[in-house]
This record gives C-alpha cells, sequence and structure tokens, in this order.
C-alpha cells in the first residue's frame, strides 16, 4: 500500500474528491496550511507531493480528529536497523483511550520516514505523551544523542482534520 501527501490552498484542493471521487482523501490543517493525504495501490495524482510506502498500520483513518507525524530522517545504511527496531517496539499506543489509527511511512524519496498517530483529541494525544507507555517506548529521552542511523533530530508537525462539509456550510 502507498500513501501520498500534498500541501496546498483548502480552495484549490477541495476539488479533489469530485476529480476522484474513487479515492478516500483525508483533509488535515496546520495553522493556515492545508495537507491531504491519501492511501491507494495506484500511482499518485499529485503533481506535486509526497509519496510514501505503508510498512505498518493499524486502524483505519477517521475524518475527524487530531493527527500527529513525527518526521524522522533516517541514513541510507540505517533504513533496516530503524525499520527493524521499530517493528520489534510494544507500544501499547493502541490501547490508549483516544487513539484512532497508526501509520508507519517509508519515504519512497529522500531519507525522512513518518510516524502518523490519529487521535480522536488533542487532549487524547496529550495524554499518551504523559503516560508511562509513552515514556517507556521513548525511553531514550530527549537529552541523548540521537541514534548514529538519524540524519537529523526528528521534527514534529500536529494537524486537525478538516470535514469539508462543515467548511461548505461556515463559507
Amino acid at each position: 500500500m502507498n500513501a501520498y501527501m500534498t500541501n496546498g490552498t483548502l480552495d484549490f484542493l477541495r476539488k479533489l474528491p469530485d476529480k476522484h471521487p474513487d479515492i478516500d482523501f483525508y483533509f488535515m490543517r496546520e495553522n493556515a496550511s492545508t495537507l491531504v493525504y491519501y492511501e491507494s495501490e495506484k500511482k499518485s495524482i499529485f503533481a506535486s507531493g509526497r509519496s510514501y510506502e505503508v510498512i505498518l498500520q493499524n486502524s483505519t483513518l477517521k475524518d475527524n480528529g487530531f493527527v500527529v507525524m513525527n518526521n524522522i530522517p533516517v541514513a541510507d545504511d540505517g533504513k533496516a536497523t530503524f525499520e527493524d527496531k521499530f517493528k520489534q517496539r510494544r507500544q501499547n499506543v493502541e490501547s490508549m483511550p483516544g487513539f484512532q489509527a497508526f501509520r508507519l511511512l517509508r519515504p519512497k524519496k529522500g531519507n525522512t520516514y513518518i510516524v502518523m498517530t490519529q487521535w480522536a483529541s488533542e487532549a487524547d494525544f496529550e495524554n499518551w505523551k504523559n503516560s508511562d507507555q509513552f515514556k517507556q517506548a521513548h525511553k531514550e529521552g530527549s537529552n541523548v544523542k540521537p541514534p548514529a542511523y538519524f540524519l537529523d533530530r526528528p521534527f514534529v508537525t500536529s494537524y486537525r482534520m478538516i470535514d469539508l462539509e462543515e467548511t461548505d456550510q461556515t463559507n
């Protein structure tokens, strides 16, 4: 399975479902930026976007909620190690209240993996971050040097899902 995403204005991106009715698009907003995401076995429909292979997943994405993307730049020679460590790690995230979905995305170009989780609300994500399960899963801690296979420090982006029908009613 492949995952595709691109950024743009909501006015431009909201036309996608009409042009491609067979695709389930997920619309997300971070401040003034809009991101659209979808999964397919087919080639991307985006002229300029990012392509990934879904290598781990849990549950189905929802049209509502709070999405967190942990962007992790990984060196070519460390990709297998990174994926193996991730596959072996049992984070118990799925059992946390408010958990909706999970994806580990391998980049088709470049080196930045995305660990994506979807939550019912931002408060549910914050509860996970403050949980013992989170501390156990991230026991390396933020003060320790990242693994050698990290090219750079990971960074997090977060989004709120957009319900296009609700935005249609408010415009």
